[in-house]
């Protein structure tokens, strides 16, 4: 059995409009150490991540820690909007939800994005089958993978976690068969 660990990343500061480079903020940077409390008992292997600097950052605590190194894969990056910053973003999430073949001229389509992602992931089964793998995500290319698996989740699910920073979601596979999905809110950790 192999299990996955998809860790959407903790807030960035959005007044950093290079997708790349954006940091966490202060909340982020502190929040991060749920995920590591998370991740403690849960005999992680490996750790990879998007190469994005706010996932890569998101899971750094936990690497840390453990004195493991974070392998960055290219194809886990976040979906290419528009080489401009877009106002209204909400609107244009929508418009790719209902069409996985919209995009702006310099974009990419959300079916772009999902073929990436589940292609490296399918890649990261075969070299990694049977470990227990962390993913420093992101919250569109991660919600393209959970479609994937579950053809229901839709623009409405995407928006009730469009704001949870950092979020998990946790992947059992055997072989490249998905067994199990679950979704963990961090946060609700703290009031158990």
């Amino acid at each position: 059995m192999t299990t996955v660990y998809f860790v959407r990343h903790a807030e960035p500061n959005y007044n950093n409009h290079d997708d790349e480079l954006r940091e966490l903020t202060e909340k982020g940077l502190e929040d991060r150490k749920l995920v590591t409390e998370y991740l403690s008992d849960k005999s992680i292997d490996v750790v990879l991540s998007s190469p994005y600097k706010r996932a890569v950052d998101t899971v750094m605590d936990f690497a840390s820690y453990y004195s493991m190194t974070i392998e960055k894969i290219y194809d886990f990056r976040e979906r290419k909007v528009d080489s401009e910053w877009i106002e209204d973003f909400i609107g244009f999430c929508k418009r790719q939800w209902a069409d996985f073949n919209y995009k702006y001229t310099d974009g990419e389509t959300l079916a772009e994005v999902q073929k990436r992602n589940i292609s490296a992931l399918k890649q990261v089964l075969e070299q990694y089958e049977n470990k227990n793998i962390v993913i420093g995500s992101h919250g569109t290319a991660l919600s393209t993978i959970i479609n994937y698996y579950d053809p229901t989740y839709g623009f409405e699910e995407f928006d009730k976690i469009r704001q949870l920073m950092p979020w998990i979601v946790k992947l059992t596979f055997v072989g490249k068969k998905l067994i199990d999905m679950e979704s963990v809110n961090v946060f609700e950790m703290l009031n158990e």
